[in-house]
């Protein structure tokens, strides 16, 4: 029992010097292309911008479009940080007032950047397409519905290849959905029915804002792809987990999707002390045979100190 626990603690508390694989982008260095872009946060940066007219030689002051309206320092945040905006964008912005005609300029997907790079191969942004089409998304939807429709490129933060919590990763890929769904303005987008609120279309859960808080939309309404930290086939409702047991049970779906990446990511390092105490807590999911062993043990051993202690008390 001794090397038992000896070896547990070793395996807890020490860890290889293998590292994890972490996002390939550069977040320490200065954004590459700052100073190009400064022209256009000059106007998308603010919720009024100003501009001399050309005709009448005044400046005139005008409110943004919010849809396009851009924040900076969001922006040299995320995955895009070292792009310059003519990148993406026609260099014929760069002349003000823009041509009517840039409003048609097609948009690009992920995959027009990122698909066949090898660069990026880890991320299989084609199992991840493949997956979207056959998602509800796409069936219903079409071209209509695109990859910005949810990955802003202009703030978007891959969250399970970096540090992130498993409560920041929850919170931050269910406002995602929660910016359609449970936002009347957004969802008219793309559908002409109204929706209810999710609270109330969740209504059959004990604890609605608690699971919501501790568990991704995801995981209840995708089908699991085991190359993928993030499923993207998203199903009909009538097919989504509602079943307690399937997250509540030793053997939870969950290890399979949300605490995936963390606890393989533990195993890399060596370090299994978040793989046995992960900070996600579901009935039966964080259950350790060995540790349950080890409290057993060491409640016994008490019990027993006591029962020798009581004996010797009453001897003399």
């Amino acid at each position: 029992m001794k090397n038992l626990i000896f070896l547990i603690a070793i395996l807890m508390c020490v860890g290889l010097q293998a590292q994890p694989e972490r996002l390939k982008v550069d977040m320490i260095s200065p954004p590459e292309k700052a100073g190009d872009n400064n022209q256009c946060f000059e106007c998308h940066g603010k919720k009024v911008y100003e501009y001399v007219n050309a005709s009448t030689g005044m400046t005139e002051r005008k409110v943004m479009n919010p849809n396009f309206v851009f924040d900076q320092e969001v922006f040299y945040k995320g995955v895009h940080r070292h792009f310059s905006c003519t990148d993406c964008h026609s260099p014929d912005y760069e002349t003000f007032p823009h041509q009517s005609e840039l409003r048609f300029e097609p948009t690009y997907s992920c995959l027009d950047c990122h698909g066949g790079d090898e660069t990026f191969a880890a991320y299989h942004f084609e199992t991840i397409e493949e997956e979207f089409e056959k998602s509800v998304h796409a069936s219903r939807h079409g071209e209509q519905f695109n990859c910005w429709m949810c990955h802003n490129p202009h703030s978007y933060t891959a969250m399970t290849r970096s540090d992130y919590k498993i409560s920041e990763i929850v919170t931050s890929h269910n406002l995602v959905c929660a910016n359609c769904h449970d936002n009347p303005v957004n969802f008219q987008r793309i559908s002409d029915s109204t929706k209810k609120p999710l609270n109330e279309i969740h209504n059959f859960l004990p604890n609605y804002k608690l699971h919501f808080s501790s568990v991704r939309c995801i995981e209840c309404h995708t089908s699991v792809q085991d190359t993928l930290w993030v499923s993207h086939q998203i199903l009909e409702k009538d097919q989504a987990v509602k079943k307690c047991s399937e997250c509540h049970s030793a053997n939870t779906m969950l290890l399979s999707s949300l605490y995936k990446y963390q606890n393989r990511e533990a195993r890399k390092t060596g370090t299994l002390n978040s793989v046995f105490l992960n900070e996600a807590y579901v009935i039966g999911a964080n259950r350790n045979i060995y540790l349950n062993i080890i409290s057993i043990a060491l409640f016994g051993m008490t019990l027993l100190g006591i029962l020798i202690h009581i004996i010797f008390r009453i001897k003399k």
